[in-house]
């Protein structure tokens, strides 16, 4: 799963039942919705948006293209199947089987993940910004960290606290993702917690004799220092603004 945040997002169309695309078989998609066992079927650029087809058999079908958004696919099976292409944003995938599904160019954002089946499957592409659930190795911890920046510049950092979450778990000496957590946590008014990150950042950078990352946080940590005002509110510092602005550094991270 290379560049998950640098791919353009999939178009993603919702298209009714009554008027799929039609490249699909019609009458696997009438099999599908009645019977939730459709194996091996042709439903390339299908309309599924919000279908129920929790626990389905669609191993080996084809569903290039489909749109699947909102759909409930909880624990169905999809292994071997075609989702090269196919809108997935919002897709409940949670405990579904995609071993060697080929996902590449797959828009999964905002989908639910957990405990999803991953082994052998191929994302090139795949856009899963936003998704809950990720497993750790479908992502690197550089790509975990570039999801949580990038959900800490539109100002969501509970999202963005998750994605930093999951980077340290990948690598646990991970500095830059501890320091952007910290400052997430500030932006949350989490003074405590934004500290305790700042001080294992600024311990990892100077175990690995990285100076600016070092001084970085230190000048975090003399932030924090400073006594409470409302003003924290304002944002002081930003995510944007001690983190995003100091692109080389940025850069740093994402090469760890």
């Amino acid at each position: 799963m290379k560049n998950l945040i640098f791919i353009a997002t999939t178009v993603i169309t919702t298209i009714s039942l009554t008027n799929v695309a039609q490249a699909a078989n019609q009458e696997h998609i009438r099999q599908l919705l009645a019977t939730k066992q459709c194996q091996n079927c042709d439903l390339s650029g299908a309309g599924l948006v919000m279908a129920d087809l929790s626990g389905a058999n669609l191993s080996g079908a084809n569903l290039a293209g489909a749109n699947l958004s909102r759909a409930n696919l909880s624990g169905a099976d999809l292994r071997g199947a075609n989702l090269s292409g196919a809108g997935l944003a919002g897709v409940n995938l949670s405990e579904a089987k995609l071993g060697g599904t080929n996902l590449a160019g797959a828009d999964f954002r905002g989908a639910f993940l957990s405990n999803a089946q991953f082994t052998g499957a191929y994302l090139q592409g795949a856009n899963f910004q936003g998704a809950v659930g990720i497993p750790l190795q479908i992502a690197t911890a550089e790509e975990f960290y570039a999801l949580g920046i990038t959900e800490g510049q539109k100002g969501n950092y509970q999202q963005a606290i998750y994605y930093f979450n999951q980077a340290i778990a990948s690598q646990p000496e991970y500095a830059g993702a501890y320091l952007a957590r910290g400052v997430a946590k500030y932006q949350l008014l989490d003074r405590q917690g934004a500290t305790q990150d700042a001080q294992i950042a600024e311990k990892l950078f100077t175990s690995q004799n990285n100076a600016t990352g070092t001084q970085t946080a230190q000048a975090f940590i003399k932030e924090l220092q400073t006594p409470y005002t409302e003003k924290v509110s304002a944002g002081k510092p930003s995510l944007v603004d001690f983190v995003s602005n100091l692109s080389s550094f940025l850069q740093q991270f994402l090469r760890f």
